[in-house]
C-alpha cells in the first residue's frame, strides 16, 4: 500500500502541543514505509479563523523537524490544499449526496432548533425528529424548491434509523455505534462552506489518505465518517483510522489544557506565540530553551511504547522502531519533569563547542566579553546541573560579576572562626598565583589547613560563599580555576571585609 497520511490543523490559534504529536506520528509512519506526508489546512470556520495561525503552524513544524511533502508550503498535485479554497468541490459532493438519497435540505431557523429542543429534551435532529421540522424530506417538492431560491438552508447527512455501524481502528480495535446515538450532522452551512465532516471525507478520498492519524477526541465523529464512504460508494478505499489517547495533566486528572500548563508554570505551544486578538503572549517550548529533537523524542513515548527499555531516540531511531499497534489506548501524562529530563540528555550530548557557543551568545547580549577556552571551561563545569542552554549564562554568571550579597543564613552556619583564619591565608597564596589549576587550587588549601590543624572540610562552604554569595554553583576548585588567582583572592578579601564572624564562632 502507498501509505499517504494527512496532518490537517485548523488556523484558530497557537498549535497545541497535542497537535505536534499527531503531525509526528503520522510523519513517523510516512517515513517509515516511504510514504507521504501531507499538510492541509481546515480553515472552513471562517468566524474562528484568526490571522498569522497558519504561519505558526508552519514555523512550528519546521522547528520540530517534521517535513512536508505535499500540501500547504510545497504544493502538490491536489492543490489547492486550503479547505476555503475548494469550497466548490464540497458543493458539487454535496448535492451528489442530495441526489443519491443520502443528504437533505433543511431550511431551520434558529428558533424552529431551539422549539424542536424545548419539546424534546435532548433532542437531536434525527430519524425520530427530521419530519417534524422544515427540510426537503418533510416539505412539497414545490415548496422545496422556492425555498432553494428565497431562504437559506444547510444540507444534512440522511443517518440510517435502525443500524449498527462498525469501524475497525488500528489502536482501539473494532468501535460499534448504533445509528440511533448519531445526529443528522449538518454538511454544508447556509453560508456554502462545508463542515468538517465532508470537507475531510471528501478531501482524504481525493488526496489518495491511506491512514487518518488523529486525536480520540474526534472519535465520535468517525462513524458518519464511515457512512459518508459507503454512501459516496468509497467503502473500499476508505483509509484506515487510528485514534490517539489524550494528553492528561501530569497527575492524569483530566486532558491537558492551556490553563493547566499556565497554572503548572510550563509551555504548552510549540513556539511562542501572541494572541493577535487579545495581545496575551504565551511563552513557547522553544523560547523556554527545549531542544526540538528532545521535545519530538518526549512526545514520542507519550502514548507509543517501543517495547523495550530504550527511552533515548534519534529521529531515525523512531522513524524505524515507530509502530500504530504500539500505541496503547489510555491517556499520557504529560510530564513536564520528564520532558526536562530529555532535555538535559540531548544539551549534555552535544559537543563542548556548541554549548559554549549558548554561552558566548548570552554573554554578548549581556556585554561580557569572554575567549572561547574560557567558555569551555566554563560549560564544562556547568554541563551537567544545567537544563537549558540559556542556564549556561544563568549559571555561570558567577563567574563575571562578583556577588553583591551574601546568603545570611549560610554566613550564620559556615562563617566560622577557623574559616576566617584560613581564608586569610588562602587570599595571600591564590594571589600570587594567578593561574592554577582546580588541583593545584584544591592541594594548597589542604596544606594550609594542615599546618594550621584544621580540617578543609570545615573551610570549602565559608570558601564558595565568599566566591558565590552562596551555598550552590559547580565545582568549587573548577571554579577557582575558572576565575583565576587574582580574582578568587579579592573576592575573599571582599567577603572578609563584609561578613563579620559571630561572637558565638570566635
Amino acid at each position: 500500500m502507498n501509505v499517504r497520511v494527512r496532518f490537517a490543523p485548523s488556523p484558530t490559534g497557537a498549535l497545541h502541543i497535542g497537535g505536534v504529536r499527531t503531525a509526528l506520528y503520522n510523519f513517523l509512519l510516512a517515513r517509515q514505509t516511504g510514504g507521504t506526508m501531507i499538510l492541509r489546512i481546515e480553515d472552513t470556520d471562517q468566524n474562528r479563523y484568526v490571522p498569522g495561525a497558519e504561519e505558526y503552524i508552519l514555523q512550528s513544524l519546521a522547528w520540530a523537524g517534521i517535513k512536508i511533502d505535499e500540501g500547504v508550503g510545497p504544493g502538490g498535485p491536489h492543490a489547492p490544499y486550503r479547505q476555503s479554497e475548494r469550497k466548490a468541490i464540497y458543493q458539487k459532493h454535496a448535492r451528489e449526496l442530495v441526489d443519491l438519497g443520502h443528504a437533505y435540505y433543511a431550511f431551520d431557523t434558529e428558533a424552529d432548533l431551539e422549539a424542536m429542543r424545548q419539546r424534546t429534551p435532548n433532542a437531536q435532529y434525527d430519524s425520530t425528529t427530521r419530519l417534524q421540522m422544515k427540510n426537503s424530506l418533510s416539505l412539497p417538492k414545490e415548496e422545496v424548491q422556492k425555498l432553494l431560491t428565497s431562504e437559506p438552508y444547510v444540507i444534512r447527512l440522511k443517518i440510517p434509523s435502525n443500524e449498527e455501524i462498525h469501524l475497525n481502528d488500528l489502536i482501539r480495535g473494532e468501535v460499534k455505534v448504533h445509528s440511533s446515538q448519531l445526529d443528522d450532522k449538518v454538511l454544508m452551512k447556509s453560508d456554502g462552506m462545508p463542515t468538517y465532516h465532508l470537507a475531510n471525507v471528501v478531501d482524504d478520498f481525493l488526496m489518495q489518505i491511506s491512514h487518518v492519524i488523529r486525536g480520540e477526541e474526534w472519535l465520535p465523529s468517525a462513524p458518519h465518517h464511515v457512512l459518508l464512504y459507503r454512501f459516496f460508494g468509497w467503502s473500499n478505499v476508505m483509509p484506515r483510522f487510528a485514534h490517539l489517547p489524550l494528553l492528561l495533566k501530569p497527575d492524569g486528572n483530566g486532558k491537558l489544557s492551556k490553563r493547566d500548563a499556565d497554572r503548572m508554570g510550563f509551555p504548552i505551544f510549540p513556539l511562542t506565540w501572541t494572541d493577535p486578538r487579545t495581545g496575551e503572549t504565551s511563552k513557547g517550548f522553544r523560547e523556554s530553551g527545549y531542544l526540538p529533537e528532545a521535545m519530538i523524542n518526549f512526545l514520542a513515548l507519550l502514548g507509543w511504547n517501543p517495547g523495550t527499555t530504550q527511552e533515548i531516540f534519534s529521529l531515525n531511531e523512531l522513524i524505524q522502531s515507530f509502530s500504530l499497534e504500539r500505541v496503547g489506548k489510555a491517556g499520557a501524562k504529560f510530564d513536564i519533569q520528564k520532558a526536562q529530563w530529555f532535555n538535559q540528555q540531548y544539551l549534555r550530548a552535544l559537543s563542548p563547542e556548541i554549548l559554549s557557543g549558548y554561552l558566548l551568545d548570552s554573554l554578548k547580549k549581556e556585554g561580557f566579553a569572554c575567549t572561547p577556552d574560557r567558555a569551555l571551561k566554563i560549560v564544562a563545569a556547568l554541563k551537567d546541573r544545567v537544563t537549558y542552554p540559556q542556564d549556561f549564562w544563568e549559571q555561570g554568571r558567577l563567574f563575571f560579576a562578583a556577588p553583591d550579597a551574601f546568603d545570611s543564613s549560610a554566613v550564620g552556619k559556615k562563617w566560622t572562626s577557623d574559616a576566617v583564619k584560613v581564608l586569610h591565608e588562602y587570599e595571600q597564596k591564590v594571589k600570587s598565583a594567578p593561574a592554577l589549576s582546580a588541583n593545584d587550587a584544591k592541594l594548597m588549601l589542604e596544606e594550609i589547613c594542615a599546618a594550621m590543624g584544621i580540617k578543609p572540610g570545615q573551610v570549602l562552604a565559608a570558601l564558595r560563599i565568599s566566591l558565590t554569595g552562596g551555598m550552590s554553583g559547580p565545582d568549587l576548585m573548577q571554579t577557582i580555576e575558572i576565575l583565576g588567582g587574582m580574582e578568587t583572592a579579592l573576592r575573599i578579601q571582599t567577603a572578609l571585609k563584609q561578613l563579620a564572624v559571630p561572637t558565638s564562632n570566635v
